[in-house]
């Protein structure tokens, strides 16, 4: 039995009473067809207008919640960034950008960073001034620290991860580099405004606010976070308005019998729910 691709010959049609096959015609009907598909007008999707300074949509600029000139300030930010929070249309680095004078925060995007490719990053974390903002075992109260070292007297840098808590955790344990400054956490009982963005437990709070936090402990002046925070909640509460819904924390949605997604069948993630719900203090980086 020949297994053989199956020829079809003008001829043979024509004997069955069957117009013959003509390849030719049927190119040239394809050359035809897409001819015409080119010419056809392209679509080309019309982005909305944004506005240079806040990075957001000219008609829902946020523009008259950010202070008025840049904050003055010493220290001096670095947040890398998970490739992934680029594309993120609810971000809060941009606003953070927008309050702070040009170099005062710096925003380096990648998953790996090593000396060769970041030797700015690496020259600042090998800088003793600089501080890694990350919560865990080895991490001091920064507010003690300040008080303590009379840290306001010197200029600092704070680098700090910018990623969903597992995005920002995985960052810090494959970037050697990040394990060099010295590791600082935030203490103060807060709640995270960023209500429209679900976080791990009650005390976890979004990129911006731990900037304004850290700010106004190392500058000594409770205004920073007021001033900084302003945008944050005029973004979330035009959200709110426009249909979002307010995002519970994990933690919250399990103490209450609220969390309705399967239970996790890892023993590491069922302890670190069960953590959640017993644990008042932790943010699971």
């Amino acid at each position: 039995m020949d297994n053989g691709p199956c020829v079809c010959s003008p001829v043979s049609l024509e004997e069955n009473g069957l117009p013959a096959c003509d390849g030719s015609y049927a190119d040239d009907e394809l050359v035809d067809a897409f001819g015409d598909l080119a010419t056809l007008p392209v679509e080309v999707e019309e982005r909305r207008p944004t506005c240079l300074r806040c990075r957001r949509p000219q008609k829902v600029c946020l523009c008259p919640f950010l202070p008025q000139q840049p904050l003055e300030v010493s220290t001096c930010l670095y947040v890398v960034q998970h490739p992934a929070e680029e594309s993120r249309v609810l971000r809060t680095v941009p606003l953070l950008a927008a309050c702070l004078p040009q170099g005062k925060c710096n925003v380096i995007v990648g998953r790996r960073f090593n000396e060769e490719k970041h030797p700015e990053l690496a020259a600042v974390c090998r800088n003793d001034k600089t501080l890694i903002l990350y919560p865990g075992p080895k991490s001091q109260n920064l507010e003690e620290l300040a008080q303590r070292l009379e840290i306001s007297a010197v200029k600092h840098n704070v680098i700090i991860i910018d990623g969903t808590w597992s995005q920002a955790k995985n960052m810090f344990l494959k970037n050697s580099m990040f394990h060099l400054p010295k590791q600082v956490q935030l203490n103060r009982n807060l709640s995270s405004q960023y209500v429209i963005r679900t976080q791990p437990s009650n005390i976890c709070l979004s990129t911006l606010e731990c900037a304004a936090v850290a700010l106004s402990v190392l500058e000594k002046n409770d205004e920073i976070q007021e001033i900084l925070l302003r945008p944050l909640k005029a973004l979330c509460s035009f959200q709110l308005q426009h249909g979002a819904q307010v995002h519970h924390s994990k933690e919250h949605l399990l103490r209450n019998g609220m969390y309705d997604k399967p239970m996790p069948k890892n023993k590491r993630k069922i302890k670190r729910m069960e953590k959640l719900m017993t644990d008042h203090n932790v943010c699971p980086r």
